[in-house]
């Protein structure tokens, strides 16, 4: 599997990829041109040996001094469990951590995913309010589901 940054020739699969969720209701859509807006916070795991398929995303979007959030992240299902989006979690936190971030969080309906990573389901008033900036244009607003979770840097994995 080689991990690497995204770069355009991916959107088109990440965008199959993370509305074909959104469809089934386990995460939100996005938008092609937010994908292109946000392809620098993106990692991608990108199966070489069936012929450069897009086995998963994630992204790292930095809200404010010390605090990113970890988003759009996605396994095809034909790769899921073999550590693969913990992996492009890793990667994004090890991107974070060269900047100085101290806090991650993430607003998921797979709490168990990051749990085994190390972050802890917090309410979402814990979260400062530059989170929820972004939040407006989401359809689920002000009624969101999902749940927030955080884990500080430097915390270990379960």
């Amino acid at each position: 599997m080689e991990y690497r940054k995204a770069v355009f020739g991916d959107i088109e699969a990440i965008y199959e990829l993370v509305n074909k969720y959104a469809e089934e209701g386990v995460m939100l859509a996005r938008s092609r041109n937010t994908l292109y807006e946000t392809i620098r916070d993106m990692v991608v795991a990108i199966d070489e040996k069936n012929g450069g398929r897009l086995a998963g995303v994630g992204g790292l979007h930095i809200i404010w001094e010390k605090l990113a959030e970890v988003r759009t992240m996605a396994v095809d299902p034909d790769y899921i469990r073999r550590g693969i989006g913990g992996e492009i979690v890793r990667r994004l936190m090890a991107e974070g951590d060269e900047l100085g971030i101290e806090q991650y969080f993430t607003l998921t309906y797979k709490p168990g995913f990051f749990q085994t990573l190390g972050f802890r389901i917090i309410t979402k008033e814990e979260l400062p309010h530059k989170v929820w900036k972004e939040c407006i244009d989401c359809p689920k607003f002000p009624n969101c589901d999902e749940i927030a979770l955080m884990r500080e840097a430097g915390t270990k994995a379960q």
